[in-house]
Protein backbone atom coordinates (compact mmCIF):
# COMPACT_ATOMS: atom_id res chain seq x y z
CA UNK A 1 0.00 0.00 0.00
CA UNK A 2 1.21 3.49 -0.76
CA UNK A 3 0.02 6.44 1.28
CA UNK A 4 2.23 9.25 0.12
CA UNK A 5 3.81 11.35 2.82
CA UNK A 6 2.57 14.86 3.51
CA UNK A 7 5.60 16.20 1.61
CA UNK A 8 4.31 14.58 -1.57
CA UNK A 9 0.60 15.12 -1.00
CA UNK A 10 -1.44 17.00 1.55
CA UNK A 11 -3.86 14.41 2.90
CA UNK A 12 -7.05 15.69 4.49
CA UNK A 13 -9.46 13.65 6.59
CA UNK A 14 -11.93 13.36 3.71
CA UNK A 15 -9.40 12.46 1.02
CA UNK A 16 -7.83 9.84 3.28
CA UNK A 17 -11.20 8.25 4.04
CA UNK A 18 -12.03 8.12 0.33
CA UNK A 19 -8.70 6.50 -0.50
CA UNK A 20 -9.01 3.97 2.34
CA UNK A 21 -12.53 2.96 1.34
CA UNK A 22 -11.30 2.17 -2.16
CA UNK A 23 -8.31 0.26 -0.78
CA UNK A 24 -10.46 -1.79 1.58
CA UNK A 25 -12.88 -2.62 -1.24
CA UNK A 26 -9.98 -3.95 -3.32
CA UNK A 27 -9.16 -6.29 -0.43
CA UNK A 28 -12.80 -7.38 0.01
CA UNK A 29 -13.26 -5.83 3.45
CA UNK A 30 -16.97 -6.14 4.26
CA UNK A 31 -17.71 -2.67 5.67
CA UNK A 32 -15.04 -0.50 4.05
CA UNK A 33 -16.38 2.96 4.88
CA UNK A 34 -17.32 2.23 8.47
CA UNK A 35 -13.97 0.55 9.08
CA UNK A 36 -12.05 3.43 7.50
CA UNK A 37 -13.89 5.97 9.65
CA UNK A 38 -13.52 3.99 12.88
CA UNK A 39 -9.79 3.51 12.39
CA UNK A 40 -9.12 7.13 11.44
CA UNK A 41 -11.21 8.43 14.34
CA UNK A 42 -9.22 6.12 16.62
CA UNK A 43 -5.90 7.47 15.36
CA UNK A 44 -7.05 11.08 15.74
CA UNK A 45 -8.74 10.51 19.10
CA UNK A 46 -12.10 11.91 17.94
CA UNK A 47 -15.65 10.66 17.41
CA UNK A 48 -16.67 9.52 13.92
CA UNK A 49 -18.99 12.49 13.48
CA UNK A 50 -16.04 14.82 14.06
CA UNK A 51 -14.39 13.49 10.90
CA UNK A 52 -17.02 15.23 8.82
CA UNK A 53 -17.03 18.38 10.90
CA UNK A 54 -13.28 18.61 10.26
CA UNK A 55 -13.22 16.98 6.82
CA UNK A 56 -10.64 19.42 5.39
CA UNK A 57 -8.21 19.07 8.30
CA UNK A 58 -4.77 17.97 7.06
CA UNK A 59 -2.97 15.06 8.74
CA UNK A 60 0.66 15.21 9.78
CA UNK A 61 3.24 12.53 9.06
CA UNK A 62 2.93 10.81 12.44
CA UNK A 63 -0.84 10.43 12.09
CA UNK A 64 -0.45 9.03 8.59
CA UNK A 65 2.14 6.51 9.77
CA UNK A 66 -0.08 5.29 12.62
CA UNK A 67 -3.09 5.05 10.32
CA UNK A 68 -1.08 3.08 7.75
CA UNK A 69 -0.17 0.48 10.40
CA UNK A 70 -3.85 0.02 11.31
CA UNK A 71 -4.82 -0.36 7.66
CA UNK A 72 -2.25 -3.15 7.28
CA UNK A 73 -3.70 -4.95 10.29
CA UNK A 74 -7.23 -4.65 8.93
CA UNK A 75 -6.46 -6.05 5.47
CA UNK A 76 -4.87 -9.01 7.25
CA UNK A 77 -8.42 -9.51 8.57
CA UNK A 78 -7.81 -8.51 12.16
CA UNK A 79 -11.17 -7.37 13.59
CA UNK A 80 -11.72 -3.67 14.14
CA UNK A 81 -12.52 -4.29 17.81
CA UNK A 82 -9.12 -5.89 18.46
CA UNK A 83 -7.32 -3.14 16.54
CA UNK A 84 -8.96 -0.33 18.49
CA UNK A 85 -9.24 -2.35 21.70
CA UNK A 86 -12.89 -1.42 22.21
CA UNK A 87 -16.35 -2.62 21.26
CA UNK A 88 -19.76 -1.11 21.92
CA UNK A 89 -22.45 -3.30 23.44
CA UNK A 90 -25.75 -2.13 24.90
CA UNK A 91 -24.57 1.46 24.25
CA UNK A 92 -21.60 0.86 26.54
CA UNK A 93 -17.94 0.76 25.53
CA UNK A 94 -16.01 -2.38 26.47
CA UNK A 95 -12.32 -3.02 26.33
CA UNK A 96 -11.65 -6.22 24.37
CA UNK A 97 -8.56 -8.28 23.69
CA UNK A 98 -7.90 -11.59 21.96
CA UNK A 99 -8.54 -13.25 25.34
CA UNK A 100 -12.29 -12.73 24.87
CA UNK A 101 -14.97 -13.06 22.25
CA UNK A 102 -16.07 -9.78 20.67
CA UNK A 103 -19.60 -8.97 21.94
CA UNK A 104 -22.26 -9.38 19.21
CA UNK A 105 -25.46 -7.39 18.66
CA UNK A 106 -27.41 -10.69 18.71
CA UNK A 107 -26.46 -11.19 22.34
CA UNK A 108 -28.34 -8.01 23.23
CA UNK A 109 -31.48 -10.13 22.74
CA UNK A 110 -30.32 -12.20 25.71
CA UNK A 111 -29.93 -9.03 27.76
CA UNK A 112 -33.44 -7.89 26.79
CA UNK A 113 -34.95 -11.18 27.96
CA UNK A 114 -33.03 -11.04 31.22
CA UNK A 115 -34.13 -7.47 31.94
CA UNK A 116 -37.76 -8.57 31.77
CA UNK A 117 -37.05 -11.24 34.38
CA UNK A 118 -35.23 -8.68 36.55
CA UNK A 119 -37.95 -6.06 36.38
CA UNK A 120 -39.21 -6.61 39.94
CA UNK A 121 -38.03 -4.68 42.98
CA UNK A 122 -36.86 -7.70 44.99
CA UNK A 123 -33.11 -8.20 44.91
CA UNK A 124 -32.26 -11.36 42.98
CA UNK A 125 -29.08 -13.40 42.61
CA UNK A 126 -27.86 -13.56 39.00
CA UNK A 127 -25.07 -15.78 37.68
CA UNK A 128 -23.43 -15.39 34.28
CA UNK A 129 -21.38 -18.31 32.97
CA UNK A 130 -18.59 -17.58 30.47
CA UNK A 131 -18.61 -13.83 30.98
CA UNK A 132 -15.72 -12.99 28.62
CA UNK A 133 -15.48 -9.20 28.52
CA UNK A 134 -18.23 -8.95 31.11
CA UNK A 135 -20.61 -7.38 28.59
CA UNK A 136 -23.79 -9.20 29.63
CA UNK A 137 -23.44 -8.76 33.40
CA UNK A 138 -22.31 -5.15 33.07
CA UNK A 139 -25.20 -4.34 30.72
CA UNK A 140 -27.64 -5.89 33.20
CA UNK A 141 -26.06 -4.14 36.16
CA UNK A 142 -26.19 -0.78 34.40
CA UNK A 143 -29.95 -1.19 33.95
CA UNK A 144 -30.88 -3.08 37.12
CA UNK A 145 -28.41 -2.22 39.90
CA UNK A 146 -30.67 -3.52 42.67
CA UNK A 147 -29.69 -7.16 42.07
CA UNK A 148 -26.62 -9.20 43.08
CA UNK A 149 -24.48 -10.27 40.14
CA UNK A 150 -21.89 -13.03 39.89
CA UNK A 151 -19.93 -13.79 36.70
CA UNK A 152 -17.38 -16.48 35.89
CA UNK A 153 -15.07 -17.54 33.11
CA UNK A 154 -12.58 -20.37 32.80
CA UNK A 155 -10.01 -17.85 31.53
CA UNK A 156 -8.28 -15.88 34.28
CA UNK A 157 -7.32 -13.24 31.71
CA UNK A 158 -10.97 -12.85 30.72
CA UNK A 159 -12.05 -12.49 34.35
CA UNK A 160 -9.41 -9.82 34.88
CA UNK A 161 -10.55 -7.93 31.77
CA UNK A 162 -14.21 -8.19 32.78
CA UNK A 163 -13.32 -6.74 36.17
CA UNK A 164 -11.58 -3.82 34.47
CA UNK A 165 -14.64 -3.18 32.32
CA UNK A 166 -16.89 -3.24 35.37
CA UNK A 167 -14.63 -0.73 37.10
CA UNK A 168 -14.66 1.42 33.99
CA UNK A 169 -18.45 1.66 34.26
CA UNK A 170 -18.39 2.02 38.05
CA UNK A 171 -20.09 -1.34 38.56
CA UNK A 172 -17.18 -3.25 40.08
CA UNK A 173 -18.81 -3.31 43.52
CA UNK A 174 -22.02 -4.66 42.05
CA UNK A 175 -20.56 -7.68 40.22
CA UNK A 176 -18.44 -10.45 41.74
CA UNK A 177 -16.15 -12.04 39.16
CA UNK A 178 -14.44 -15.39 39.63
CA UNK A 179 -12.57 -17.96 37.53
CA UNK A 180 -13.79 -21.49 36.97
CA UNK A 181 -15.18 -24.01 34.51
CA UNK A 182 -18.98 -23.68 34.45
CA UNK A 183 -20.40 -24.83 37.81
CA UNK A 184 -17.27 -26.37 39.32
CA UNK A 185 -16.37 -23.45 41.63
CA UNK A 186 -19.86 -23.39 43.18
CA UNK A 187 -20.74 -25.18 46.39
CA UNK A 188 -24.13 -26.36 47.53
CA UNK A 189 -25.01 -22.87 48.71
CA UNK A 190 -24.48 -21.46 45.24
CA UNK A 191 -28.10 -21.05 44.13
CA UNK A 192 -29.49 -18.28 41.97
CA UNK A 193 -32.72 -16.77 40.72
CA UNK A 194 -31.32 -16.42 37.20
CA UNK A 195 -28.47 -18.12 35.35
CA UNK A 196 -27.53 -16.64 31.98
CA UNK A 197 -24.90 -17.67 29.44
CA UNK A 198 -23.70 -17.25 25.89
CA UNK A 199 -21.73 -20.53 25.71
CA UNK A 200 -19.65 -21.84 22.81
CA UNK A 201 -22.03 -23.37 20.27
CA UNK A 202 -20.19 -23.55 16.93
CA UNK A 203 -19.52 -27.04 15.58
CA UNK A 204 -15.80 -27.80 15.67
CA UNK A 205 -15.53 -28.53 11.95
CA UNK A 206 -17.30 -25.30 11.05
CA UNK A 207 -14.98 -22.91 12.88
CA UNK A 208 -12.36 -22.81 10.12
CA UNK A 209 -15.12 -22.04 7.61
CA UNK A 210 -16.09 -18.84 9.39
CA UNK A 211 -14.84 -15.41 8.36
CA UNK A 212 -11.08 -14.98 8.80
CA UNK A 213 -11.77 -12.23 11.32
CA UNK A 214 -13.31 -14.90 13.55
CA UNK A 215 -11.33 -18.11 13.13
CA UNK A 216 -7.93 -16.40 12.83
CA UNK A 217 -8.35 -14.09 15.80
CA UNK A 218 -11.08 -14.88 18.31
CA UNK A 219 -10.40 -17.44 21.07
CA UNK A 220 -11.37 -20.88 19.83
CA UNK A 221 -12.30 -21.94 23.34
CA UNK A 222 -15.09 -19.34 23.23
CA UNK A 223 -16.41 -20.67 19.91
CA UNK A 224 -15.96 -24.44 19.94
CA UNK A 225 -19.09 -26.26 21.07
CA UNK A 226 -17.78 -29.69 20.14
CA UNK A 227 -18.70 -31.99 17.27
CA UNK A 228 -22.41 -31.11 17.35
CA UNK A 229 -22.02 -27.62 18.82
CA UNK A 230 -24.01 -28.64 21.89
CA UNK A 231 -21.35 -29.90 24.30
CA UNK A 232 -21.41 -26.83 26.56
CA UNK A 233 -25.13 -26.20 26.19
CA UNK A 234 -25.93 -29.76 27.22
CA UNK A 235 -23.59 -29.54 30.21
CA UNK A 236 -25.32 -26.37 31.39
CA UNK A 237 -28.81 -27.78 30.85
CA UNK A 238 -28.00 -30.92 32.80
CA UNK A 239 -26.37 -29.12 35.74
CA UNK A 240 -28.03 -25.71 36.02
CA UNK A 241 -31.11 -26.86 37.93
CA UNK A 242 -28.86 -27.84 40.85
CA UNK A 243 -27.93 -24.17 41.20
CA UNK A 244 -31.31 -22.58 40.58
CA UNK A 245 -33.90 -21.76 43.20
CA UNK A 246 -37.37 -23.24 42.63
CA UNK A 247 -38.98 -21.26 39.79
CA UNK A 248 -35.51 -19.88 38.96
CA UNK A 249 -34.81 -19.12 35.31
CA UNK A 250 -32.13 -20.20 32.85
CA UNK A 251 -31.34 -18.15 29.75
CA UNK A 252 -29.03 -19.50 27.03
CA UNK A 253 -27.92 -18.18 23.67
CA UNK A 254 -27.74 -20.83 20.95
CA UNK A 255 -27.11 -21.35 17.25
CA UNK A 256 -29.85 -20.55 14.75
CA UNK A 257 -30.22 -24.22 13.75
CA UNK A 258 -30.03 -25.90 17.16
CA UNK A 259 -33.61 -25.67 18.37
CA UNK A 260 -34.66 -29.24 17.60
CA UNK A 261 -31.54 -30.78 19.13
CA UNK A 262 -31.85 -28.67 22.27
CA UNK A 263 -35.48 -29.72 22.56
CA UNK A 264 -34.33 -33.34 22.29
CA UNK A 265 -31.91 -32.79 25.18
CA UNK A 266 -34.67 -31.22 27.24
CA UNK A 267 -36.91 -34.21 26.59
CA UNK A 268 -34.47 -36.23 28.69
CA UNK A 269 -34.11 -33.58 31.41
CA UNK A 270 -37.25 -33.40 33.50
CA UNK A 271 -36.25 -30.52 35.78
CA UNK A 272 -37.58 -27.61 33.70
CA UNK A 273 -40.89 -26.24 32.57
CA UNK A 274 -42.21 -23.21 30.68
CA UNK A 275 -39.61 -23.71 27.97
CA UNK A 276 -39.60 -20.92 25.38
CA UNK A 277 -37.32 -20.30 22.42
CA UNK A 278 -36.80 -16.76 21.16
CA UNK A 279 -35.44 -15.11 18.02
CA UNK A 280 -32.84 -12.44 17.32
CA UNK A 281 -33.34 -9.21 15.38
CA UNK A 282 -32.92 -11.09 12.09
CA UNK A 283 -35.71 -13.57 12.86
CA UNK A 284 -33.40 -16.49 13.59
CA UNK A 285 -33.71 -18.76 16.62
CA UNK A 286 -31.15 -17.34 19.06
CA UNK A 287 -31.96 -18.45 22.60
CA UNK A 288 -33.96 -20.53 25.02
CA UNK A 289 -35.54 -19.62 28.35
CA UNK A 290 -36.43 -22.24 30.95
CA UNK A 291 -37.86 -22.32 34.45
CA UNK A 292 -36.87 -24.77 37.16
CA UNK A 293 -39.80 -26.79 38.40
CA UNK A 294 -40.87 -25.95 41.93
Amino acid sequence: MQIQSSRERQWTILSLIQWTVSYFKSHHIENPRADAEILLAHVLGVDRIDLYLRYDQPLHTGELSRFKLLIKRRIQREPIAYITGTKEFWSLDFRVTTDVLIPRPETECLVEKALVLLSGENALRVLELGTGSGAISIALGSEKPNHHYFASDRSVSAVRLAGENAKRHKLNRLISFFAGDWFRPLNADGVFDLIISNPPYIRTKEIDRLEPEIFQNEPRISLDGGADGLRCIQQILVQAHHHLKPKGRLLLEMGYDQREKIQAILNSVSDYENIAFFMDYSGHDRGVQLEKKS
